[in-house]
């Protein structure tokens, strides 16, 4: 087996394991801020798809990152919310604040996109260029509300 199948077998077991039951972290490491500890990943066809739709709103360190994402839309959203699209590396590439319901937002070079509760960017002081980090913070039992 050469290095790009090694490579490939990795990823598919991990795209095997049920991602919903791993909470994150988010950092804004330039300015020492927090934005979600309780961020949930919606990286497979349906989760991405279904979004935030359903929820009555998301809590304080809440939030979803959509893998891979270019663009979102708040359709039949009954809450605003702040967007953050990353690229690669996790750089601030746009940031979107209080995004009311009937939107559409994209960044074509962005790479991913955290969904957070309206104000989050403001609190946390986050701006284009920031870098942020990821990391998991917690293994969770129940199902994901997603």
């Amino acid at each position: 087996m050469n290095q790009s199948q090694e490579t490939k077998s990795a990823g598919d077991d991990k795209s095997k394991r049920n991602d919903c039951n791993i909470r994150k972290t988010v950092r804004n490491q330039k300015r020492d801020t927090k934005l979600a500890d309780k961020l949930e990943v919606a990286g497979s066809g349906p989760k991405r798809s279904k979004g935030l739709l359903g929820r009555k709103n998301l809590g304080p360190g809440e939030g979803l990152w959509i893998i891979p994402c270019e663009a979102v839309h708040t359709f039949f959203m009954q809450f605003p919310i702040d967007l953050v699209y990353l690229d690669r590396k996790y750089r601030v590439k746009k940031i979107c604040a209080i995004v009311p319901a009937w939107r559409f937002s994209a960044c074509l070079s962005a790479h991913s996109v955290l969904e957070l509760p309206a104000g989050t960017i403001q609190d946390s002081q986050t701006q284009v260029g920031d870098i942020l980090e990821i990391v998991d913070s917690e293994l969770v039992a129940e199902p994901c509300s997603l």
